[in-house]
């Protein structure tokens, strides 16, 4: 994803003067040619994220369009304080994008993984959370970012992320993309755990379940229209992410159900990262088991759970 960020910011800031780059110590060679082709519009704010945030506000209030790129952590839990106070508060159209998101960087310890950064980010007023799936969506979410009047947090994988789109899709921003249509369990994706859910729904396919898959990149604001309707219309909707199950997709999506008049006909499932450090260092694949987040563990529990709820139906349970 990193790599594609880098070809679509070089060609946006050649269609947008306006734009300028700000990257914290990384990347240096990802952005040779926007750097040949803008040398005044890159800057190389070092190691000193929240200085690039205040920068970043400032250039904003200038009316320009900085977008500030380096690893997730870094850029979120480093200058928490920066974010709220300087872009936040001052509603300026800074887009924050975190590479190595979620466990992207497993081997390199606690100190580089992001499992926090959705939870923490969305609970700002006037923030955006956007979770690309692959390359194609960053690309196309990366142009509505541009385009958006306020603070926009942009969340991508290292590198090397399958793609799942086969060509630039039609997004809107706080608009879910349905891939695949189903009636018996619907599995809501955000960011790159996108191909291990199409995978599940393979599965699911397999045991003569329908599975409707959709690529929720946009965690804040949530598509409300799509969720009244999943969870009138299925037996069960799951929530998928590499990211922690305080706070993230899925809570944001309990939150909604809690709070709807209504009492929803789908049970929630949610797929995430436990509540603790990964002390052990080991590659994102064992991280990903580790908690579950698996292709199959997601299509074993959506059907245990899709057996239960038509028992519990046949037996006039609520």
């Amino acid at each position: 994803m990193r790599n594609a960020f880098a070809a679509e910011i070089t060609a946006i800031s050649q269609e947008d003067p306006r734009v300028v780059l700000l990257s914290g110590d990384i990347g240096n060679r990802l952005f040779d040619k926007f750097r040949a082709q803008s040398p005044e519009r890159f800057m190389n704010c070092g190691v000193a994220e929240a200085n690039m945030m205040g920068l970043a506000s400032g250039l904003a209030m200038s009316g320009l369009r900085p977008v500030t790129y380096t690893i997730t952590p870094f850029t979120t839990t480093r200058c928490f304080e920066q974010i709220r106070v300087d872009v936040c508060y001052h509603e300026v159209p800074v887009i924050i994008v975190g590479t190595g998101s979620g466990l992207s960087y497993a081997g390199l310890g606690p100190t580089h993984h992001s499992c926090e950064d959705i939870a923490l980010l969305r609970s700002l007023p006037g923030m955006t959370v956007l979770c690309p799936a692959d390359s194609w969506e960053l690309r196309a979410l990366l142009r509505a970012a541009v385009k958006h009047n306020g603070p926009v947090y942009m969340r991508i994988g290292k590198k090397g992320e399958p793609a799942v789109h086969d060509c630039l899709p039609e997004v809107e921003i706080g608009k879910g993309l349905v891939l695949e249509k189903g009636t018996d369990v619907c599995l809501l994706s955000t960011g790159n755990m996108l191909p291990e859910v199409v995978a599940a729904a393979a599965q699911l396919k397999s045991q003569g379940i329908s599975p409707q898959v959709v690529s929720m990149h946009t965690v804040k604001p949530l598509d409300t229209e799509l969720l009244s309707t999943v969870f009138a219309e299925f037996d069960v909707v799951a929530t998928v992410e590499e990211h922690s199950l305080i706070g993230g997709l899925g809570g944001a999506v309990a939150e909604w159900v809690v709070d709807q008049p209504w009492t929803p006909r789908a049970k929630l499932l949610r797929f995430g990262c436990e509540d603790m450090f990964l002390h052990e260092s080991m590659e994102q694949e064992h991280a990903r088991e580790r908690f579950g987040l698996t292709s199959h563990n997601i299509s074993e529990q959506c059907q245990d759970w899709l057996a239960r709820r038509r028992a519990g139906l046949r037996l006039g349970a609520a």
